[in-house]
């Protein structure tokens, strides 16, 4: 398999048409789902999402001869983040070798860090090589789950028809909703304005860019931007911590780097995010030089100096973020923008800014999950509802009221150290599991409330003493209502993977029962 089906490939994954399936899987047309008119439910398992989980999950859910399945995705092709961001420079900030399945590896990436087009090519050659092209449902937004206790079911509304479905599992990601910051006279900008996950292809060289926000995405576009804007001003709130990347091509057959021996050193790092440790330590001083190595002038270097902890924030790396903001035309704002007053943005510190593009690198929903209001459980109450003190969960996966719902890449499934894969892989095994629960048993998965209860004060207490915590910043990981970090695993991968890579059904007992046949049709 090769990164190259992005170019040579017609239509995109879902071009072939829903229609059915050569192994029996439903598919779907314009007037709605084409299965029987029997007693059970449309699908055996929806996916909404269309990303590194959904696509995983299809994947392993077709080689466990599952074929009842289909995936809703909103956008036209799939790749989730790896779609929709495709600004200059963008690129995974995890060495390739972990930014693959591990049971689907790419053995041919072209750099250390792979460019977002080749990842997003990688998504799309799995979607073929696995067969998942009749599994999709492109274009198709999710407006409403509900759960039907009477029926033990899940009632989806689309964009495209009804359905119905025994598992609902949502594979949104955490970054699929741009957060626009309300800045006053922003909508009457006369110029280009748009969200780095919303990047004007057809923007020209040579004009004056304002760039808001210095976080992941701004580190790599900025440079880029650099090469071809006739002037570029950086709108800084925060400075973020930078570290060496050492990116670089692979030569033609040069071996790739093993793929154990990387997780085992991403694992390493795990202990420089708790707070006062000597690696905390080290790392910050790593970040130090390579500020001290990168800009002589002190006056510079002091405003590019954080005032928290290194991996408070995402930690960043770049060898040429630094460089970028030295170059004569480009202008460091330490203050974020106030007013956009015509042409000319504004900043705290009173410097007006004359530009023709405002780029908005400032990041997204996190904590607060807009498809959260789409999902209603068993007592009416909607997944936003019950998450409005913070995303809580049982395994990060399951969640109290919602019986038959796996939310993948959610409350605590992040890993502030190493591959969001390493989650997301275990959390696959996982449903794939209580899967193989459900269909022994017939019974509805509700997990109990104590063992939720128990797995956020898990989570609470160990988060306490990392620096995501109490490392002095404010950060996409916490929550901004309830102070909790609810985004990442506050652990190993190695850790997560060995206690919920697979189901365990004891955390269920004692919820309610209700007893129902299998579905008729397709496993």
């Amino acid at each position: 398999m090769t990164a190259a089906y992005a170019d040579r490939h017609d239509g995109g994954p879902g071009s072939d048409g829903p229609g059915r399936s050569s192994d029996g899987g439903r598919g779907w047309d314009a007037s709605g789902w084409d299965g029987d008119d029997g007693p059970g439910p449309d699908l055996d398992v929806a996916v909404v999402g269309a990303g590194l989980a959904g696509v995983g999950l299809g994947a392993r859910l077709r080689r466990a001869g599952r074929t009842g399945f289909t995936v809703l995705e909103r956008a036209d092709d799939v790749g989730g983040t790896w779609r929709d961001n495709v600004y200059p420079g963008v690129a995974c900030d995890i060495p390739s070798a972990l930014y693959s399945y591990s049971f689907l590896p790419q053995p041919s990436w072209s750099r250390v860090f792979a460019p977002g087009a080749e990842i997003h090519g990688y998504v799309r050659d799995v979607v073929r090589s696995e067969g998942l092209a009749p599994h999709l449902r492109l274009g198709t937004d999710l407006t409403g789950a509900r759960w039907d206790d009477d029926a033990a079911t899940w009632r989806l509304t689309t964009s495209r028809g009804p359905l119905t479905a025994r598992v609902l599992a949502t594979a949104v990601g955490r970054l699929s909703e741009p957060r626009v910051p309300e800045i006053p006279g922003l909508g009457t900008f006369p110029g280009r304005v748009f969200h780095s996950a919303r990047w004007d292809r057809d923007l020209p060289a040579g004009l004056r860019v304002a760039v808001v926000g210095t976080g992941a995405s701004a580190v790599q576009l900025v440079p880029e931007v650099a090469r071809r804007a006739a002037s570029v001003v950086v709108l800084q709130r925060t400075p973020p911590w930078v570290l060496p990347r050492g990116d670089r091509a692979y030569a033609p057959g040069e071996a790739q780097p093993d793929r154990a021996a990387l997780a085992a050193e991403a694992e390493r790092l795990f202990d420089a995010r708790i707070a006062g440790t000597r690696a905390e330590a080290e790392l910050r001083d790593r970040a130090q030089d390579h500020l001290r190595a990168q800009v002589p002038d002190p006056a510079l270097r002091e405003l590019l100096t954080p005032d928290y902890a290194v991996g408070c924030k995402r930690a960043l790396f770049s060898d040429d973020w630094y460089p970028a903001l030295q170059e004569p035309h480009v202008t460091l704002e330490p203050s974020a923008p106030v007013a956009v007053e015509g042409s000319t943005v504004v900043a705290a510190s009173g410097a007006r800014y004359e530009v023709d593009v405002l780029v908005l690198a400032t990041g997204f929903e996190t904590t607060r999950p807009p498809f959260a209001h789409l999902v209603t459980g068993r007592d009416g109450r909607t997944l936003a509802e019950h998450w409005s003190g913070g995303m809580t969960s049982h395994a990060s996966t399951v969640v109290h009221g919602f019986p038959n719902l796996f939310v993948l890449d959610g409350p605590n499934a992040g890993l502030g150290h190493h591959s969001a894969l390493e989650v997301i892989e275990a959390q696959i095994g996982y449903v794939l599991g209580a899967l193989d629960h459900l269909d022994a048993t017939g019974v509805p998965l509700e997990v109990s409330a104590d063992a939720e209860a128990a797995y956020t004060q898990e989570v609470d207490r160990r988060a306490a003493e990392t620096v995501w915590l109490r490392g002095g910043c404010r950060s996409w990981y916490v929550d901004e209502r309830s102070g909790r970090l609810t985004l990442l695993w506050p652990g190993r991968a190695a850790e997560f993977r060995a206690r919920f890579a697979t189901f365990d059904p004891t955390p269920f007992e004692g919820t309610r029962i209700r007893a129902v046949g299998r579905m008729s049709g397709d496993r």
